[in-house]
């Protein structure tokens, strides 16, 4: 069965990117606190009621756009641990990813970081913490059992312990 894309169905697609696209460069100039209704309608060019509309309240938006980080964060995850190698050269791999994708995507990075006080954006930034360090403590645990890694590392243990590590160190370059 084919799904008719209507022109209307475009135009609101194509209106809800403008809101969250909104909403990301304000909260890339100003932070959380710039993240108002008012100046999202007005830098998408529609009205208040569209954003409600098309998205939600502010705290759909804020959503929204954490929903958008969460993708392109994992976009540049999942093709570091899809990439070929050993497993220590798949985590080096991914290490590299997460660095790159906080310096090329600072406010993302920083939105993933410290979500917004939302039950649902705090419920799926854990879910991709938790889904991305599943996959650093398959490498480790594949790095255990080929000996490139110490037999007795824990590989879920330490993959959180790399993971609070890297946050550390790169939030540090935003403070």
């Amino acid at each position: 069965m084919t799904i008719k894309v209507t022109r209307t169905t475009r135009r609101a697609a194509a209106t809800r990117a403008a809101i969250v696209d909104a909403a990301e460069e304000l909260l890339a100039s100003g932070g959380p606190d710039a993240v108002t209704l008012e100046g999202i309608a007005e830098r998408a060019d529609v009205a208040v009621q569209t954003v409600y509309n098309r998205v939600g309240g502010r705290a759909a938006v804020l959503i929204a756009v954490a929903e958008r980080a969460l993708e392109d964060n994992r976009t540049y995850m999942d093709d570091a641990y899809a990439a070929p190698g050993t497993p220590v050269e798949r985590i080096r791999a991914a290490s590299a990813a997460y660095v790159r994708f906080a310096a090329e995507r600072p406010h993302q990075f920083r939105l993933l970081a410290e979500p917004p006080d939302e039950p649902a954006a705090l419920e799926r930034v854990a879910a991709l913490v938790d889904e991305q360090n599943a996959k650093l403590a398959a490498a480790l645990a594949d790095g255990v059992a080929d000996g490139s890694l110490a037999a007795d590392l824990d590989p879920v243990t330490t993959a959180t312990a790399l993971w609070a590590a890297m946050n550390g160190v790169l939030g540090l370059s935003w403070r």
